[in-house]
């Protein structure tokens, strides 16, 4: 695992630039994404470009495998190396499923009307997903429950229905990458008032994720 990999990232103003990676740093990358979409209450920015990478590189790690000497102690190490990558992978991949599929009708309304300068939180793949999803369950809905009601009530918006949404007022823990200043803070009471807090790099917190959303989405901070 020493040649280096092509990553395509977009910037601010959607100008395209190539970085470039080792596979270690890639595999960082791919960590770092599980880890936030694991203790995130929202679905975070699709990650698409890194799990390309990600199995391209298992793909090229499979290859090596069948090429090396039968017997050798780092064939068994690489294999157990690649399981774990595997599982990483598909780890965060299940995770961003099961919040598709537990807040479906807000994050397709949020893909209708993103906000400016906002990316889009669904890979293509993904949001075929979700379009399928929200079909399939008014389709279920209708057959199974909807139809044998009066006509005044065979109508149901999922938006204003009893569908769970994101809750960003709950605690994460955090780890901080880059120093913060003057991160604004929300009261919890009626009592209290806004306050102003530093986060130094390296320190360790655990606060309201609407406080810190917008530093998880630029890896300033990252879950933990």
């Amino acid at each position: 695992m020493t040649e280096e990999l092509d990553h395509t990232g977009q910037d601010s103003d959607a100008d395209s630039e190539e970085v470039v990676l080792t596979p270690a740093e890639l595999i960082e990358k791919l960590e770092q994404a599980w880890m936030n979409e694991k203790f995130a209450p929202e679905l975070l920015e699709s990650k698409s470009e890194i799990v390309e990478c990600v199995m391209e590189q298992l793909d090229h790690m499979e290859e090596n495998l069948r090429r090396a000497k039968k017997g050798d102690l780092k064939v068994s190490i690489h294999r157990m190396e690649m399981e774990r990558i595997r599982y990483v992978l598909s780890s965060y991949l299940r995770c961003r499923l099961m919040k598709i599929e537990k807040f479906f009708p807000h994050i397709l309304e949020k893909e209708k009307t993103p906000r400016e300068g906002e990316l889009s939180s669904l890979s293509p793949e993904e949001l075929i997903f979700a379009k399928q999803y929200m079909a399939n369950t008014e389709t279920y809905l209708k057959n199974v429950a909807l139809k044998h009601m009066p006509p005044n009530l065979q109508v149901v918006d999922l938006l204003r229905s009893a569908v769970p949404k994101p809750d960003l007022d709950s605690y994460v823990f955090l780890r901080v990458k880059e120093r913060q200043e003057n991160i604004l803070v929300e009261p919890e009471t009626d009592e209290q008032r806004d306050y102003v807090i530093d986060l130094e790099e390296g320190s360790q917190h655990l606060i309201r994720y609407k406080t810190i959303a917008p530093l998880v989405a630029s890896g300033a901070v990252q879950l933990i």
